[in-house]
């Protein structure tokens, strides 16, 4: 039978050296979330875009409804955002934002009239109106999606005259029955995204008389009714008194009808080439509106920057 073990005090000096030299196990905490890579389209408002304290807030009407003539057999609704600073007998500045639905949701991306309350209290944009309107539809049944009522593309997408003519000769004048507007051209502003953002820049272009600020979102610069041509139009055409923002993002759409990265890169590209007073913020996004969500209330500050 074999002898039993022994631990020798030589052994139990090795055995503590052993243990003293062996790396212990490495305790951490878990390893902090990696930041979103670029085009996850990783946008989010900030407190411009939150109801702050103190901040009197505007009234919102609608929807109401309108139906034109410059469109025949069109309804469209539409929104008026009346700041609490409104005053009957001083002439308010006016903005104009197409796919009005979108823009005056105050859960949504832009969050327009709670935007406007904060910049207007604290003076950084003029006491202005806000017109939030509708393409048009062929019924007062309109689809659940208002972006995909009817007449959107016809109005928005075709560089023509033609929907200024309803602002200027409906939309307007209705407006000015109930409110003080200014008539200066100055501290009038269109606002759209997609082809709501060519719709905005078109008018403009067609009547600076009558509007000259300008912001597109994600415009949509491109081939659905010829609006492409603008970046050449621009570049041969005598220079307009008009002041642009434009966003867009890179991962934004490309199909049949052009690519929007590019068709904005060179919208601004144009722009600066003419010398116009001109802002392009271009992220990483897609065909969304969170980036021009998050970045409206910049925007508003530098599109009014000199008005008061």
């Amino acid at each position: 039978m074999r002898p039993p073990m022994r631990i020798t005090a030589a052994c139990r000096v090795l055995f503590n050296v052993v243990l003293a030299t062996a790396p212990l196990p490495v305790l951490t905490q878990a390893p902090p979330a990696p930041s979103p890579p670029p085009g996850t389209d990783a946008y989010t408002p900030g407190p411009d875009s939150q109801p702050q304290p103190g901040v009197p807030r505007g009234k919102v009407e609608g929807p109401l409804i309108w139906k034109s003539h410059v469109f025949p057999n069109t309804v469209r609704e539409y929104w008026i955002y009346v700041p609490a600073q409104y005053d009957p007998s001083v002439p308010a500045a006016v903005m104009i934002f197409q796919d009005g639905h979108k823009y005056v949701n105050v859960e949504q991306e832009y969050r327009a009239p709670v935007v406007m309350d904060n910049l207007i209290h604290r003076k950084e944009m003029p006491v202005t109106i806000g017109l939030f309107v509708n393409p048009g539809h062929d019924s007062e049944t309109f689809p659940e999606n208002r972006f995909r009522v009817r007449n959107r593309s016809v109005e928005y997408d075709t560089p023509n005259g033609d929907y200024a003519r309803m602002l200027i000769d409906e939309l307007l004048p209705e407006l000015a029955r109930r409110y003080t507007l200014t008539t200066d051209p100055e501290r009038r502003a269109l606002v759209g995204a997609s082809s709501g953002g060519i719709c905005a820049f078109t008018a403009a272009w067609e009547r600076p008389d009558y509007f000259r600020k300008v912001v597109s979102h994600i415009g949509s610069f491109t081939n659905i009714r010829g609006g492409y041509h603008y970046p050449f139009l621009l570049r041969r055409t005598d220079k307009k008194p008009l002041r642009v923002f434009l966003q867009d993002g890179s991962n934004d759409l490309d199909n049949q009808f052009g690519n929007w990265p590019l068709a904005n890169q060179s919208m601004a590209a144009a722009l600066k080439f003419k010398g116009y007073d001109y802002r392009f913020e271009f992220g990483d996004g897609a065909h969304t509106h969170k980036h021009g969500g998050a970045i409206l209330p910049d925007t508003l500050r530098w599109l009014w920057r000199d008005v008061r």
